[in-house]
């Protein structure tokens, strides 16, 4: 796995910080590293849902953690704060502008990795202190790259994922269509595949499954390795260019729209907010009205697990570029800014590598979907029972990674909220992306 993701096509240490925001993000360079054995206190800790024990609690792990590090630490009390995933970036940017953030919160593995924005407010506290070099050289070197800026690390990674096409092979075999040989197809093939797929169940005139579907919200990267399939990216190598504009994007874009818009092929709810539903509609045994969608591997443990399903893991299907694309991204920890409290700060990055330790890690791995960023916890390997989660690590070396760029956040947003236009059929990709230029041409002064 030490090939797990292609390296960024620009080192952003280029952008730099000013000496006065690296001060407020760290205290200032010659602040003690402190004592996490003299804190006594609370530490709060956001974190949304993962995989579901036998009372359907998905917050489980981390409170058994949480249970066992303050019998440990007398004194410390660990406050858990449940966010779902949807949530987590509106509720922090409020806790943020209010000055209220959480001593630690997750970046979901979505999100790709730290938020370059966060570290130029000042918000996010370097690490660097805390962690040995041995400790590092433990941690696959994209994995750090992602939460690291300007030569410091701004977290602690906790997990790798990417995005897979997810087949429910019970409604291949119902429709009689053969999935991709090797999971591997172009997207004509894709096509006639959802079309194929597509159907009137119970004979009374209306569609009740359909073949394909997924959702577009802004932090979201499901739909995307669509977008990439002829070739082109959002922004240009160096950051400076918006690219979605590009003729062999917009087609792509206004290719998938068109499942649902001219194909009939997806329902009424593809390029939605929905997220929930458009799993259930794939994965609950009582639903199942999708054949087919684009998932990060998260979703392989739920379908191995609570959502149990027939099911096999495909690529992308590849489109005039010839290869097939998708896009990884990097869960972690980040420890938001304490001020001048030393010991506290000593404290709660303590407990942060508490829950980011090797056997937690491979913990994670063997039952939440997603990739060890730890060398040691690869080795112990989490995969060596699961032919799914060995076929998406296998499409590693076609991961693309999202532009870091500061205002990414913003960006995404601009063109989201133009994607979700199309996909209702508003706009063409053509006029969105042109719309989405001039906000995003904004950004990028």
């Amino acid at each position: 796995m030490k090939k797990l993701w292609k390296k960024p096509t620009l080192l952003l240490a280029s952008l730099g910080l000013t000496a006065s925001m690296l001060a407020a993000c760290s205290g200032g360079s010659n602040e003690e590293v402190g004592d996490a054995d003299e804190f006594k206190g609370t530490i709060t800790i956001w974190d949304g849902p993962r995989w579901p024990d036998e009372d359907d609690n998905k917050y489980h792990w981390l409170e058994s953690k949480i249970a066992e590090y303050e019998a440990a630490n007398e004194g410390i009390k660990i406050e858990l704060v449940q966010v779902p995933w949807a949530e987590m970036g509106d509720k922090l940017g409020v806790s943020i502008a209010g000055q209220a953030w959480p001593d630690i919160a997750p970046v979901d593995i979505s999100g790709s990795s730290v938020s370059i924005d966060h570290i130029e407010q000042g918000v996010v506290e370097p690490l660097d202190a805390y962690l040995t070099k041995e400790e590092k050289a433990d941690f696959y070197e994209n994995a750090l790259d992602a939460y690291s800026y300007d030569g410091k690390l701004y977290g602690i990674p906790n997990s790798i994922t990417l995005h897979t096409m997810l087949l429910n092979l019970d409604l291949f075999e119902e429709r009689g269509v053969t999935p991709p040989a090797n999971g591997k197809w172009t997207y004509a093939e894709f096509l006639k595949t959802a079309k194929d797929l597509t159907f009137d169940r119970d004979g009374d005139g209306k569609t009740d499954v359909y073949g394909f579907s997924t959702y577009i919200l802004p932090g979201y990267y499901e739909a995307w390795p669509f977008f990439y399939k002829n070739g082109g990216s959002p922004l240009n190598e160096d950051l400076t260019g918006f690219t979605f504009d590009d003729p062999k994007v917009v087609q792509a874009i206004q290719d998938l729209a068109d499942l649902k818009l001219k194909e009939d092929a997806a329902p009424e709810t593809l390029g939605g907010s929905d997220v929930g539903g458009t799993f259930q509609a794939w994965a609950n045994e009582e639903q199942r009205t999708v054949a087919m969608q684009p998932w990060a591997t998260w979703a392989i443990g739920a379908a191995q697990g609570k959502y149990p399903t027939n099911f096999m893991v495909a690529e992308y299907p590849t489109g005039d570029a010839g290869e097939a694309v998708t896009i990884g991204g990097v869960g972690g920890w980040l420890m938001f800014n304490q001020g001048d409290n030393a010991n506290k700060k000593a404290a709660v990055a303590d407990f942060m590598k508490f829950i980011s330790s090797t056997d937690e890690q491979f913990t994670m791995a063997q039952h939440y979907g997603i990739f060890p960023a730890r060398i040691s916890s690869s080795e112990m390997d989490p995969f060596k029972e699961n032919p799914e989660m060995t076929r998406a690590m296998e499409m590693s070396d076609q991961v693309v990674m999202l532009p870091r760029h500061p205002e990414w956040k913003k960006i995404d947003e601009a063109i989201q909220t133009q994607l979700q236009l199309v996909f209702n059929g508003e706009k063409t990709a053509e006029q969105a992306m042109a719309d989405a230029k001039k906000a995003v041409d904004e950004l990028l002064k």
